[in-house]
């Protein structure tokens, strides 16, 4: 998991305005928030969007964390606060089911798919976009909860404070979600279970006519070390109730946009 790399004294720094310390916040804070932001928006650009727009609010509300959390606690709290409330990111959201996501899936299948020089890379890159889209049709809600605690592995009692809940409301809603992700991934998709209609190979084809795969073009598998095959055969070596666990973790996590960092470091440093 990305880990938010910022002391006490790096934090006291910033607070008094030392500019050098505000940079240091923003250095190990930007990756971390950056991962939360594409994990529940999926979309590159709406997350390099949000992730700017909260790094903004974390620098400008600084002066307000008291230390009666963990730092990043509180850095969650700010970035899930703003995915909750904020106006645009709601008006995006397309309403996605697991009834429409599977019968978008189960569109186009090819029985004998052909392969192509990159077959491999797309794949996997098809694997990723998958996993990570399906997260679309739960509700914010869960989504956030199923993040923090299958994804990011958070304590149950951070998390429910990160989401302003009891830690018995928080297991809830936790439990909710996951149980209807692993319902769907267990009936839909092909690498966890080799009876579903929709595989990664006979879904590729209409992928790449639909424009959502291209040949040489892979964003979405980041720093995947593991491909395709690797991942069809550990999840189909683990039990049931892990298989979409290890789907899900097996996504990367992607590296914040250079240029958010610089553009920040602008305002923090405007030339005289």
């Amino acid at each position: 998991m990305v880990v938010i790399d910022v002391t006490a004294d790096d934090v006291q720094s910033a607070q008094a305005g030392d500019k050098p310390a505000l940079e240091t916040v923003l250095a190990g804070t930007q990756n971390q928030i950056h991962a939360l932001a594409r994990r529940i928006l999926v979309n590159p650009e709406d997350a390099k969007e949000a992730t700017q727009e909260i790094l903004i609010l974390v620098l400008t509300k600084l002066s307000t964390f008291r230390g009666e959390s963990a730092f990043s606690t509180w850095v969650y709290r700010v970035a899930v606060r703003y995915l909750l409330t904020t106006k645009k990111i709601r008006d995006r959201d397309m309403g996605l089911t697991f009834d429409m996501f599977a019968a978008d899936l189960e569109t186009g299948l090819v029985a004998d798919p052909p392969k192509a020089p990159d077959d491999a890379l797309m794949l996997n890159e098809l694997r990723v976009s998958c996993t990570m889209a399906l997260l679309l049709c739960l509700k914010m809600d869960l989504r956030l909860a199923y993040v923090l605690g299958d994804i990011f592995e958070l304590d149950h009692g951070e998390a429910s404070e990160i989401l302003e809940l009891t830690p018995a409301a928080y297991r809830k809603r936790l439990s909710r979600a996951r149980a209807d992700v692993e319902a769907f991934t267990s009936r839909r998709c092909g690498v966890v279970n080799v009876t579903a209609k929709c595989s990664c190979p006979r879904r590729l084809p209409a992928s790449i006519k639909m424009g959502r795969i291209q040949a040489g073009h892979y964003p979405n598998s980041g720093e995947a070390a593991e491909s395709y095959p690797e991942i069809r055969e550990q999840v189909g070596s683990v039990i049931e109730s892990l298989k979409t666990f290890k789907l899900q973790r097996s996504v990367p996590h992607h590296q914040c946009p250079e240029d958010i960092r610089a553009a920040l470091t602008e305002i923090l440093s405007p030339p005289m």
